[in-house]
């Protein structure tokens, strides 16, 4: 018979009711946006037309035309801004470029109301929180964009802020923009994230039937 020695060690078995770590799930990108993700025209308008507050119009304004990610506006900060030049450097997340953007008219003309009557002039954040320090914050613009989609009559699945980014990339498109505009637009580092809004939108299918109406 064999002597086991004290020091000979055997490995523990290992339990039949062992964890065993989950793989990891690949991440979904999605490809193309469903009617209900972004704002068609005439519900952009009645957004609009519900709201009063000069600072909150020169936000959603900023927001819808730029296509500003909730977050992104709370960076905005008042040097950020160049009425002279209609300028406004805007600050992306998520890897996207941050650059200085020309402002369109309807910008140019909700931010100079609500500073002039409103805000004024003095550095820090150009849409303040309650509070003033810091900007205002992704859970107020919930709120704000909740309300006012309710005041307009646009469905619940609409009322976020990120389906003013959805809408302001399809829009773009539907208004004949190149891809190549609408990433630059956008500031989006890869052509990639731009190809979301070339999708087929209900808006241009009807387009589609009319332009081919007489086909006979």
């Amino acid at each position: 018979m064999n002597n086991i020695g004290d020091k000979t060690r055997f490995q523990a078995p290992v339990p039949d009711n062992a964890v065993v770590a989950a793989p990891k799930r690949k991440k979904y990108k999605r490809t193309e946006l469903e009617e209900n993700m972004y704002l068609q025209p005439e519900e952009i308008r009645a957004l609009f037309e519900c709201i009063e507050s000069r600072r909150d119009r020169a936000i959603f304004r900023v927001v819808y035309h730029h296509g500003l990610r909730a977050h992104e506006v709370g960076l905005l900060e008042m040097s950020n801004y160049r009425d002279r030049d209609g300028l406004l450097y805007i600050r992306r997340g998520k890897g996207s470029i941050s650059r200085e953007h020309r402002l369109i008219p309807e910008e140019i003309r909700a931010i100079r109301a609500y500073v002039k009557c409103d805000r004024g002039t003095m550095p820090g954040p150009l849409f303040p929180s309650r509070q003033g320090r810091l900007g205002i914050s992704r859970f107020r613009l919930d709120q704000l964009m909740k309300g006012y989609c309710d005041a307009a009559g646009i469905p619940k699945e609409k009322a976020h802020m990120h389906a003013l980014k959805h809408s302001c990339g399809t829009h773009l498109a539907e208004r004949g923009n190149a891809p190549d505009a609408i990433q630059d637009w956008l500031g989006h580092r890869d052509s990639a994230s731009t190809d979301i809004y070339m999708h087929f939108s209900k808006r241009r299918r009807d387009e589609s039937v009319e332009k081919n109406s007489d086909w006979s």
